[in-house]
């Protein structure tokens, strides 16, 4: 992320981009700078919504605008639903998939994770947190890294999750995944309109 902080880009979009936002979100949802109860007159333009959820999307993934663009672009030239394919894009990065198995409390403590080469994918090191997995990979934690002092803590600093998504398989044990095939749009991050990213780009 950005030098702004996580919850003042959480107001600006209406939406918690990090856990640690969701009670700031709660407490003080005006925009950053505006006084509680603030209400602009003036209803927002169809661009405006796109960018906001242009902006969104993108800061919730924690891709900077040159890789949210290259990746829409993709999504476009792929078959199927360009919006729908972007999702899935998302949701098969790296960093994403060893979030949502809850091997890290957050997408930004995941790519850190990912960056500092503590995960392999097929037995094989890696430190690219937007690498896409595909069904078959197995993610799995390096043996060198099981002693590091986060991963003895796991349970206490990313308790396993109630929610189990079709696309893995997780074995929390021994700190490892397969993905078992793609992400459904309902298991995509809820709250967003990819229609308006795809709008976004398409003018």
């Amino acid at each position: 992320m950005s030098k702004i902080s996580i919850v003042k880009q959480s107001r600006r979009e209406g939406y918690a981009l990090h856990p640690k936002a969701h009670k700031a979100l709660v407490k003080r949802s005006t925009l950053p700078g505006k006084q509680p109860g603030f209400s602009s007159r003036n209803k927002p333009s169809q661009y405006s919504l796109q960018l906001r959820e242009k902006q969104k999307v993108k800061r919730l993934y924690g891709l900077l605008e040159r890789q949210f663009a290259k990746l829409m672009t993709e999504a476009s030239r792929t078959k199927g639903q360009s919006g729908l394919v972007l999702l899935r894009f998302l949701e098969l990065r790296l960093d994403n998939a060893v979030y949502r198995a809850g091997f890290a409390p957050s997408r930004p403590a995941a790519r850190q994770l990912v960056s500092h080469g503590h995960f392999m994918v097929n037995d094989r090191r890696v430190d690219i947190p937007s690498i896409r997995v595909q069904s078959g990979d197995v993610i799995a934690l390096r043996p060198h890294s099981a002693a590091n002092s986060y991963f003895q803590r796991l349970d206490e600093v990313s308790p396993a999750g109630e929610v189990i998504y079709s696309w893995m398989k997780v074995n929390r044990k021994n700190r490892a995944l397969t993905i078992t095939g793609e992400p459904t749009r309902e298991e995509a991050e809820p709250g967003i309109n990819e229609q308006l990213i795809v709008e976004y780009y398409s003018r």
